[in-house]
């Protein structure tokens, strides 16, 4: 069994959002420690986390600020999926009961899935979304209604996430973890966090999947 973390379909991560806010607000407000300020405002929208930290500065934000923030965002997803291509062949190589998770709105995942030409791909994989168990962050109760719903037992799936507090979350569950960087993920030490968050191997192109699933399976004799 493999298990997306489809929150974008490995495009429209947190880590994407969150190294552009720590780019831009770096430069716009050099007397704060920003990475620790982003921290605690976990659960903010952008523009409240804006307010936020412009009343804590010294300094002025750009007027455009939220609009140039999300600029910056939709470059990077344009970026992450030129590094997804052959991800439809490696899909498709691997012969495996597909479960699509999200911790988002189940509009937006399948809107994410349009987006990125995989509707058709995994039109009929299952797809299981944080409004089901009314948690908006990464859970691990997420994952295990994939599992539980496919009937399948969470140690026997495998995952792939690009985000740490996903990885967290599906290896809480009991599974095996793929983490996944992308052109966008270029932020320092990302492939380290993922891994110190308990990924078994971190991938930069989606086109090492088959290979890396067939290696895990070798592994795992008793899965099925």
């Amino acid at each position: 069994m493999l298990i997306f973390d489809c929150d974008g379909v490995l495009v429209d991560s947190e880590a994407i959002a969150e190294s552009v806010l720590h780019e831009c607000l770096t430069a716009w407000l050099p007397d704060l420690a920003i990475g620790d300020e982003l921290r605690h405002a976990l659960g903010m929208t952008t523009q409240a986390i804006l307010e936020h930290l412009a009343a804590r500065s010294a300094h002025a934000l750009p007027d455009d600020a939220l609009t140039r923030i999300d600029a910056a965002i939709e470059a990077r997803l344009g970026e992450e999926l030129e590094a997804m291509v052959g991800v439809a062949a490696a899909i498709e190589a691997l012969d495996l009961p597909l479960a699509v998770v999200s911790n988002s709105r189940r509009r937006r995942v399948v809107d994410s899935l349009a987006n990125t030409g995989l509707d058709a791909l995994l039109g009929k994989a299952p797809l299981f979304t944080a409004e089901q168990v009314a948690r908006p962050k990464p859970a691990p109760d997420v994952y295990r209604l994939a599992a539980e719903s496919l009937g399948i037992k969470p140690e026997d799936c495998l995952v792939i996430e690009d985000s740490v507090s996903g990885t967290r979350a599906a290896c809480a569950a009991g599974m095996t973890v793929i983490g996944f960087t992308g052109a966008s993920h270029i932020e320092p030490g990302h492939e380290a966090r993922l891994r110190d968050a308990g990924a078994w191997q971190v991938l930069t192109q989606m086109a090492e999947l088959g290979a890396l699933v067939q290696r895990w399976r070798g592994e795992r004799r008793d899965v099925r």
